[in-house]
C-alpha cells in the first residue's frame, strides 16, 4: 500500500504521546474522528463499543491501544493532555463505570466488555484496523471503521489520502527522490529550500518556522525528561531506565539544571570528544524512547517506535555546529528529514505492521542522515546518498517486540539507528554520489519489495523472533 498524496512537514513530524504512533496515537486520533462524526448526537449515545483487529489486537494491550481510544473518546488531545492521566484512566473508568464522551456525556462502560481485541481477525485494507460503534437512544447505530497506517496517520474505510488537503497542488510535487533532486537543480535550491516553497501552500514562513522550532523544543524537552527520570518501565518486562545513568557518567545530573535550554547549552559548551559523542548520541536516543515507553510526550519522527533517532542526531548536530544560529539550523534539519520521510511513505511504508522495523528505524535513520548532510554543507546528491546508505543497512529489519511492548529491542534500536545515520552522513560527505551504484529510489523500492516478502509474524505481531524466544506476561497498559 503506497500513498501519493501531498504530505506536509507537519504531517511527518507530530507532537503526541507514546508508546506507538500506529497503535497509540493513530487509534487516539481515530476516536477523535468518531466524536466528530457523532457531532450533536453525542448527547443521544446510550452505549459505545470498540473492536480492534489484526496487529492492533495482537500487540494493542502492550501499546496501550485501548486506553488511547478511550482518551480520544473522552475528548483529550494527545498533544496537550496531562500525560499522567493516561496510565490512570483505566482505574478511573473501572471505579465510576462510565465513559465521558467528549468529556461531558456519561455512558455505561465496562472495559472488558466494550473494548474487544479480535486477535484472530484482520480487515483487508491494513493490519491496523478498528471499528467504533455508538448506539443511540432510538436504537440506531453509528459506526466508524478506520485504519492507523503508521506515523499517527489515520484513514477511514474507502479513503486513500492522508494529506492536509486531498486536492492541494504543490508548486514542486515530489513522489520520488529523483523528483526532489530535479527540483533542486531546476530551481537552484537546497532540499530545505524546495520544502519551504511547498510548505507555503499551507502556512506562512512565520508559521512554518514557529511550528518547527516548537517541534525542536519538544524533542529536546523529551530528552531532558528522559535523562532526569529513573525507575522501571510499565508493562511487565521490568526494563530499567538507563539514560539517567549514562547521562550522569558524562556530566553532572540533569536535575541540577533549571531548564532544558540551560542543560543543552552545557552540553554544547563541553564539545565532546569522539568517545563521548557516541555515548551522548546513545543517551539522547535512549532517553526519548524510555519516555515513549512510559506514555511520555514525544515527537513522531516518523513513528513513535523510532522517535529517538531524529532527536539524537539533531542534538548531535546542534551540539557540534559551528554556527550559533541554532534556530535556522534546526529548521533546515527538520525540513530535510521530513521530506525524506514523506518519500518513503509515498513509495513504500512507515508502518511496522506493513513493513517490519525497516519501515520505522530504517526510515528514521535515513531521514536523519540526509538532514545531517545538508546541515553540514553537503550537496543534494550527497544528502540523498546518505539516506540511501542508512536504509540500505536496515533492509529486512523485523519488528518483533517482546510482549508487544515498545521496549525490547525497540529502545536500543533507536541508539543504533542514530549512529548508523551519522555514519551514513560521514560516508556520503566523503563520497562522489555520481559513482554510487544504488540510488535512494532503488533502495526504497527494494524496501517495499522486502516488506511484501516478509512473513507477517515479523510485522509487529509479537508472534515471531525475540517475542517468541522471550515469552512474558504483559500487563495491559
Amino acid at each position: 500500500m503506497t500513498d501519493r498524496s501531498a504530505i506536509s512537514v507537519f504531517d511527518m513530524l507530530k507532537i503526541g504521546v507514546g508508546p506507538s504512533s500506529s497503535h497509540t496515537l493513530g487509534p487516539w486520533r481515530a476516536a477523535e474522528q468518531f466524536l466528530g462524526l457523532l457531532g450533536d448526537d453525542v448527547a443521544r449515545v446510550v452505549s459505545v463499543g470498540v473492536d480492534l483487529y489484526g496487529s492492533l489486537a495482537k500487540t494493542g494491550r502492550g501499546h496501550g491501544t485501548g486506553i488511547a481510544v478511550l482518551m480520544g473518546l473522552e475528548g483529550h488531545d494527545p498533544e496537550t493532555c496531562d500525560v499522567d492521566l493516561i496510565p490512570a484512566l483505566g482505574d478511573v473508568l473501572a471505579e465510576r463505570g462510565t465513559l465521558l464522551l467528549g468529556g461531558a456525556h456519561a455512558v455505561p462502560f465496562d472495559r472488558e466488555r466494550d473494548v474487544r481485541f479480535r486477535v484472530q481477525e484482520s480487515l483487508p485494507f491494513h493490519p491496523n484496523g478498528m471499528t467504533l460503534r455508538a448506539r443511540l437512544d432510538d436504537d440506531s447505530v453509528v459506526e466508524h471503521t478506520a485504519f492507523s497506517v503508521g506515523g499517527g496517520f489515520v484513514v477511514t474505510e474507502g479513503e486513500s489520502g492522508v494529506s492536509l488537503d486531498p486536492v492541494v497542488e504543490l508548486p514542486h510535487p515530489i513522489e520520488s527522490a529523483a523528483d526532489l533532486a530535479r527540483w533542486c537543480v531546476e530551481e537552484d535550491r537546497s532540499i530545505a529550500g524546495i520544502v519551504r516553497r511547498n510548505e507555503r501552500t499551507w502556512r506562512t514562513d512565520a508559521e512554518i518556522d514557529g511550528g518547527l522550532l516548537r517541534i525542536r523544543d519538544a524533542m529536546i524537552d523529551c530528552v531532558f525528561r528522559g535523562v532526569r527520570t529513573e525507575g522501571t518501565l510499565p508493562g511487565g518486562l521490568d526494563v530499567t531506565r538507563r539514560a539517567v545513568g549514562l547521562h550522569d557518567r558524562l556530566m553532572e545530573p540533569a536535575s541540577s539544571f533549571a531548564s532544558s535550554a540551560e542543560w543543552f547549552e552545557a552540553i554544547r559548551s563541553a564539545r565532546p570528544n569522539f568517545d563521548h559523542t557516541v555515548k551522548w548520541v546513545s543517551c539522547f536516543a535512549l532517553a526519548v524512547n524510555e519516555e515513549n515507553a512510559a506514555f511520555g510526550r514525544v515527537v513522531t519522527a516518523p513513528t513513535n517506535g523510532a522517535a529517538g533517532v531524529l532527536p539524537a542526531v539533531l542534538m548531535h548536530y546542534l551540539a557540534t555546529a559551528d554556527s550559533d544560529d541554532l534556530d535556522r539550523a534546526s529548521i533546515r534539519f527538520l525540513m530535510v528529514a521530513a521530506e525524506i520521510g514523506s518519500i518513503f511513505k509515498k513509495r513504500a511504508t512507515i508502518s511496522a505492521a506493513m513493513g517490519g522495523c525497516q519501515a520505522e528505524i530504517g526510515v528514521s535513520s535515513a531521514m536523519a542522515a540526509a538532514a545531517l548532510v545538508e546541515g553540514r554543507g553537503g550537496s543534494v546528491d550527497q544528502a540523498l546518498m546518505a539516506a540511501e546508505i542508512a536504509m540500505e543497512h536496515h533492509l529486512g529489519l523485523t519488528c518483533d517486540p517482546i510482549g508487544g511492548l515498545v521496549q525490547v529491542p525497540c529502545i536500543e534500536r533507536n541508539a543504533m539507528g542514530a549512529m548508523k545515520a551519522i555514519t551514513a552522513a560521514h560516508l556520503a560527505l566523503s563520497s562522489v554520489p555520481e559513482r554510487a551504484r544504488v540510488s535512494l529510489d532503488d533502495v526504497i523500492e527494494t524496501m517495499w519489495a522486502t516488506a511484501q516478502d516478509m512473513s507477517v509474524k515479523y510485522k509487529e505481531t509479537a508472534e515471531g523472533g525475540l517475542a517468541m524466544r522471550i515469552p512474558v506476561s504483559v500487563i495491559e497498559c
